[in-house]
């Protein structure tokens, strides 16, 4: 039988359901600092904070940029991490059947060492990518190509699992099949883009994963 593709997962909006605590964030960001552009959450989802300074902050005063990285810091450091249905217990079948898993997010180093501890996801990532090892975040493939390096594997060896469009993109332009979660964006946008839609993974079993590895 073909080996079975190593397992990369996004962290916000697939692992944990955080999107919407975000939304409040950037959101509201968006109008204290006037930045102009309806639902401003919707449009960075799954990019980098540095990223985000760069695109929209760049011609803003550096007490400004550092006030909005300082609120940001502070805001991720004690928002809740609520465990998207079923994400724990895929992750956990996942690794009892031997499956490579990665973790690829935009989220920097801290803050996913502080979601491992608060979720006890210890010992189950053969290889994390935050935002701290990049250089250019999702929509750009370099984090996914820089997992699929770490695990010694060519990326049509990787699974993905993705909810942003900018995740997405990232996965597909690094030559990976992706498994998207409509947690963020409606099945009907995703469906065209990617290999498979699930809305969670309450009723995910260990066979789903090995028909989409084929």
């Amino acid at each position: 039988m073909k080996q079975v593709k190593a397992a990369l997962f996004d962290f916000d909006g697939v692992i944990v359901d955080t999107e919407p605590i975000y939304d409040v964030f950037w959101n509201g960001a968006s109008v204290r600092y006037r930045i102009g552009i309806d639902n401003f959450a919707d449009v960075i989802k799954g990019t980098t904070l540095p990223d985000i300074i760069e695109k929209y902050f760049s011609d803003r005063p550096t007490e400004e940029v550092s006030k909005l990285i300082n609120e940001s810091v502070k805001y991720e450091a004690n928002m809740p991490l609520p465990a998207m249905p079923g994400s724990i217990e895929f992750l956990r079948l996942l690794k009892a059947n031997g499956v490579r898993i990665g973790l690829v997010t935009s989220s920097d180093r801290a803050k996913i060492k502080r979601a491992t501890a608060m979720l006890r996801l210890e010992n189950l990532f053969d290889t994390i990518v935050t935002a701290d090892r990049i250089t250019r975040g999702k929509p750009d493939p370099m984090c996914y190509l820089l997992a699929a390096s770490d695990l010694k594997l060519s990326p049509a060896d990787c699974l993905v699992f993705e909810d942003s469009l900018n995740g997405i993109q990232s996965a597909l332009s690094a030559g990976m099949r992706v498994i998207a979660l409509s947690t963020t964006n409606p099945a009907d946008i995703l469906k065209n883009k990617v290999y498979r839609v699930i809305p969670d993974f309450r009723n995910i079993n260990f066979e789903h994963y090995l028909e989409w590895s084929e």
